[in-house]
């Protein structure tokens, strides 16, 4: 329990630093969008201020799977009159959630910027203050690359999902800016040539590849978050479930199993039902819990994250 406090710790000191530093980048970025009349600029700052909240949400998602991790579990005493916490299964299933509702702004904001930037261009185009847009664009590539480096390093320590994707926001947001700094500094060296015509369209061309660039990045962690939410089976937890079912079966003499396993955010939900045939000897509970721990074994994963529930029955009705 004590490294999962420290884990829960470091990640919750993780995303409100990732939170703090997207709100300043957002508010920066609307800002010098509308001062330099850049809309690629003004995309960048809503693209953090997207970030800034789902940043919050991960944030108390992460607070409250804390605080759920610290309650140690009670024992029923029989009392009806004093039931146990509401949210007895744990926030974990909030982490899948959360993934799909940033994946889906995103792409709902890029989507929204893409046909803006298409009007703009069919419009004439508009020429940006190419000066401080340079100034913005490489200072704050800087600064998000940076933040990436940092992240990514404390979310492999700390084994955190949410940190890892928080970092790898701060990687799409770095690169959505490189393309804007490479994009402003072609335009502003087009002044004064043969390629001046050029200018007016420059942020909406850099729009438009930034959209299209950043379009499906987020289908991936959309993809995710939506097995996530329904419960889906990932292959390999599967085929270790099954396979530890089936070799329970032939050693123990059972008739069959029924086997079903998903992952969820960052818990792994696991649950054998083993059906078992008239004559075959029970014994003690202590010889179904060495079953339980040589399955448990066998298919590995065991922590604080993994929910794992192993029954025995006579009737596949109860087990199906």
């Amino acid at each position: 329990m004590r490294s999962l406090d420290r884990r829960g710790e470091v990640e919750e000191r993780l995303l409100f630093r990732s939170m703090l530093g997207t709100g300043a980048l957002a508010l920066v970025g609307i800002a010098a969008g509308i001062a330099t009349g850049s809309f690629a600029i003004l995309f960048d700052g809503v693209y953090s201020l997207i970030d800034t909240s789902m940043a919050a949400l991960a944030w108390v998602v992460a607070r409250l799977i804390l605080r759920d991790a610290r309650a140690a579990p009670a024992p029923v005493d029989g009392d009806a009159a004093h039931p146990g916490p509401r949210i007895q299964f744990g926030y974990w299933h909030l982490e899948p959630l959360v993934v799909v509702l940033n994946a889906t702004l995103l792409i709902a904001a890029a989507l929204y910027a893409l046909l803006g930037a298409v009007t703009v261009l069919r419009e004439g185009g508009s020429t940006p203050d190419f000066g401080p847009a340079l100034v913005y664009a490489g200072a704050v590539g800087a600064f998000c690359f940076a933040m990436a480096a940092i992240q990514k390093r404390a979310a492999e320590r700390a084994a955190s999902a949410l940190a890892a994707l928080d970092a790898k926001s701060w990687i799409i947001s770095g690169s959505i800016t490189l393309a804007l700094f490479a994009g402003f500094l072609a335009g502003w060296l087009a002044g004064g040539t043969r390629l001046a015509w050029l200018q007016p369209y420059v942020d909406s061309l850099i729009l438009i590849a930034v959209c299209l660039v950043v379009l499906p990045m987020p289908l991936a962690d959309l993809r995710e978050g939506l097995r996530g939410v329904l419960r889906a089976a990932p292959a390999d937890l599967d085929h270790r479930v099954r396979a530890a079912a089936d070799a329970a079966v032939d050693r123990h003499g059972l008739s069959h199993a029924y086997a079903h396993a998903a992952r969820v955010g960052r818990s792994t939900l696991v649950e054998i039902s083993f059906v078992v045939p008239p004559d075959w000897p029970v014994g003690t509970i202590a010889r179904l819990d060495a079953i339980r721990a040589e399955i448990s074994a066998a298919i590995g994963g065991e922590g604080p994250d993994r929910w794992m529930t192993i029954t025995f029955t006579g009737q596949d009705r109860w087990a199906a």
